[in-house]
C-alpha cells in the first residue's frame, strides 16, 4: 500500500475569513440596521455592516462579538447577550478587492439602544432606517447580506421566539405586536395576536405585579418577559400579502 503524500499547505492559495453583522432593531416604529462608515480602504468613507477579520485562535461567533464591540462601542455585557443568527457564508471570488476573502454573516437582534460610538477602524457608527440602508450603496456585497438577513429574520419570527430579542427585558404585548408588525410590514389583529401569544407555552412569562401606562385613559398594560421556549408550536404565520 502506497503511503499518502504529505499535506503541502503551499499548494493551495491562501485566503482570509471575515465576519459581517446585520444588527437589527426596532426604533421609532421602523426597522433599523447598525451601519459603520469605513475609515480605511477599500471603500473608505462608504457605509458598511460592522465586521472584520477572524483572529487565528477565535471562532466566527467570537470574532463577530469582538468586532461588534470594537466598531460600535457597545458595552461588553450587551454584546455578550446579543442573540446571533448565522445567515450564510459568502464566498464569491471577487467580493473583496484586497484578496480572496470568505465571510460568515450573522444577523443580530437587539432592543432599541442609544446611538453607538464608533471605534476600531470605523469612522462613524449609527442606526439607519432599513429602507434608507437598502437604498444606499453599501461596501463590498453588504447589500446582499443585509437583504438575506432581513428575509431570514422575517421568516424566523414565524417559527421561533426571536421577536422578544427586539424588546426590552420587560415589555407589553402591544410592544411585542409592534415588533411583528414592523418586521413584517403589516398590521395584525390585536385580540388574535394576544390569544396566540398567551396560548403558546413558554413564549412569554408574566411579570408579577408589573404594569406600564401606554398612553390614553386605559388601565396600565401588563408586563411580560421572554419565556424559556425557543420554538413556536403552532407557528405564528405572516398574513398573506394581498394580491
Amino acid at each position: 500500500m502506497t503511503a499518502a503524500a504529505p499535506y503541502d499547505p503551499s499548494a493551495y492559495e491562501p485566503f482570509a475569513v471575515t465576519v459581517d453583522l446585520a444588527v437589527l432593531t426596532v426604533r421609532a416604529a421602523a426597522l433599523h440596521v447598525l451601519l459603520i462608515r469605513r475609515g480605511q480602504e477599500p471603500y473608505a468613507g462608504a457605509w458598511a455592516l460592522p465586521g472584520g477579520f477572524l483572529l487565528p485562535r477565535e471562532s466566527a461567533e467570537e470574532a463577530a462579538r469582538r468586532e461588534l464591540a470594537e466598531e460600535t462601542g457597545l458595552p461588553e455585557f450587551l454584546v455578550d447577550g446579543v442573540h446571533l443568527e448565522q445567515v450564510r457564508t459568502y464566498s464569491d471570488p471577487d467580493r473583496d478587492p484586497r484578496m480572496r476573502v470568505v465571510s460568515v454573516a450573522f444577523a443580530a437582534l437587539v432592543p432599541d439602544l442609544p446611538e453607538p460610538v464608533a471605534g476600531g477602524d470605523a469612522a462613524q457608527a449609527r442606526w439607519v432606517p432599513l429602507a434608507e440602508a437598502e437604498a444606499a450603496a453599501l461596501a463590498f456585497d453588504h447589500d446582499r447580506i443585509l437583504a438575506d438577513a432581513r428575509e431570514q429574520v422575517r421568516a424566523r419570527l414565524e417559527y421561533t421566539c426571536l421577536a422578544t430579542g427586539f424588546c426590552p427585558p420587560e415589555f407589553t404585548l402591544g410592544e411585542l405586536q409592534a415588533v411583528y408588525e414592523t418586521v413584517w410590514d403589516t398590521g395584525l389583529d390585536r385580540p388574535n395576536f394576544r390569544r396566540k401569544v398567551l396560548a403558546t407555552p413558554g413564549f412569554v412569562q408574566a411579570v408579577p405585579g408589573g404594569a406600564r401606562l401606554t398612553g390614553g385613559r386605559g388601565k396600565p398594560a401588563a408586563l411580560y418577559r421572554a419565556g424559556a421556549a425557543t420554538a413556536l408550536h403552532p407557528p405564528l404565520l405572516r398574513p398573506e400579502s394581498p394580491q
